[in-house]
């Protein structure tokens, strides 16, 4: 499958050692926005929010193959000019390779849950994420979590407020590319609205 120049393997990135990256340069226009997606899954919110607004660049990042091939091949058939997709894992190169203070909005969808207590350490949102979130946004930068598991938002929740120097709440509000009574309109999302899962969803500002 061609992903052409949209798809970007972490493993063929420069080692660390020689310096951080700035993603922003692997765009047409590094100076518009920049915005970043963790757990891409098959681009669904990617497709729909470079279509709704076409200003920002938008990074997105998936470790399991399949959903990367699937996600940058769709956002090439569509002609989308403002996504990339990175195919690793998002936490890694934000902490050894990212340049600081780049990101304006950093987005986390339904996220993979690790209801098992061993694979906690899995999850995305810890002690150590949120403060690379922090170095890794703008003054005054966002990021957006939304979640259907009730142990993993109660995790998250506990970590949101040990870190309250770092980040303060605000309402979610629904993503612009959103259909009707959708927060990200995400295939997860849809999926388990079917299911009549609840939904919980944040967004957290970086202090300065």
């Amino acid at each position: 499958m061609d992903v052409g120049d949209i798809g970007i393997d972490m493993r063929t990135l420069p080692p660390s050692t020689e310096g951080r990256i700035d993603p922003r340069n692997w765009f047409a226009e590094p100076s518009n926005s920049f915005e970043l997606e963790i757990g891409s899954g098959k681009g669904t919110f990617l497709l729909q929010e470079a279509q709704k607004r076409t200003e920002p660049n938008y990074l997105g990042f998936e470790w399991t193959a399949e959903f990367y091939r699937y996600a940058a091949d769709r956002l090439r058939r569509n002609h989308i000019s403002n996504v990339k997709m990175v195919y690793g894992d998002a936490t890694e190169f934000l902490q050894f390779w990212c340049e600081e203070a780049i990101a304006d909005v950093i987005h986390l969808y339904f996220s993979d849950p690790w209801p098992k207590t061993r694979h906690h350490k899995r999850r995305v949102i810890q002690d150590r994420t949120l403060r690379m979130f922090h170095r890794v946004l703008k003054k005054s930068g966002l990021v957006h979590v939304v979640t259907d598991h009730d142990d993993l938002w109660e995790w998250c929740e506990e970590h949101f407020a040990q870190h309250t120097a770092l980040f303060r709440r605000l309402e979610f509000g629904a993503a612009p590319s959103a259909g009707a009574g959708e927060l990200v309109g995400t295939n997860f999302e849809r999926k388990y609205k079917r299911e009549g899962r609840p939904f919980h969803a944040t967004t957290l500002v970086r202090m300065d």
